[in-house]
């Protein structure tokens, strides 16, 4: 009974189809996977730009307008930070979970939950909460991206700096201890002005 299971698994595998031999089925769906995988890197991308972050009016009224009063909007190296150099991470499988994750202020968003500049500053402090609680978790990782603790030209920074900077890895510390309202610093609770 065992070796007829093995013998039609066999058959199976060898001749899956009666209509197309197992090299156009390979075929097939070698295409499929690879046309599936470009599909998803190209919404990966497209999801990945500040343009896609702007087209929700939420983040156009408040994060934005903070943003663009910090040194990683405008600063005298010309670099540029977009929100997903902050927000998520570079790497393949931690990018997609954080995009998963991210999804959920979207479906606010929908919902009604943050879809009025009141309700958004009103939500503002768990969302937050729950970034600084993620870049905790991960060492900072997409601030890391750019900042190397290894390569900081630490004669160059205050005292103060030089002092935490050295005992940051001993101190069990990571970048967003000290730097939480580094790109977002108006966490006041009014509405921004929206900027045309």
């Amino acid at each position: 009974m065992a070796t007829s299971r093995w013998k039609r698994w066999l058959r199976l595998i060898r001749q899956p189809s009666s209509r197309h031999s197992v090299l156009t089925l390979l075929a097939g769906g070698m295409f499929i996977g690879l046309m599936g995988w470009a599909a998803l890197d190209f919404g990966m991308a497209a999801t990945s730009t500040e343009e896609f972050c702007l087209s929700c009016h939420e983040m156009r009224d408040n994060p934005w307008p903070q943003l663009q009063k910090t040194s990683h909007y405008s600063n005298a190296a010309g670099i540029h930070a977009t929100c997903a150099d902050c927000h998520q991470p570079r790497e393949f499988i931690p990018k997609v979970a954080r995009k998963i994750e991210a999804s959920r202020e979207v479906w606010g968003s929908i919902i009604g939950l943050i879809d009025t500049p009141e309700k958004y500053v009103a939500h503002t402090p768990v969302m937050k909460a729950r970034e600084i609680a993620r870049l905790r978790a991960n060492d900072s990782r997409e601030c890391r991206n750019c900042h190397v603790t290894e390569r900081m030209q630490l004669e160059l920074q205050s005292a103060r700096a030089r002092e935490y900077h050295r005992a940051m890895a001993s101190n069990g510390k990571t970048c967003i201890d000290c730097h939480a309202g580094i790109a977002h610093p108006d966490n006041s609770g009014q509405p921004l002005a929206r900027r045309q």
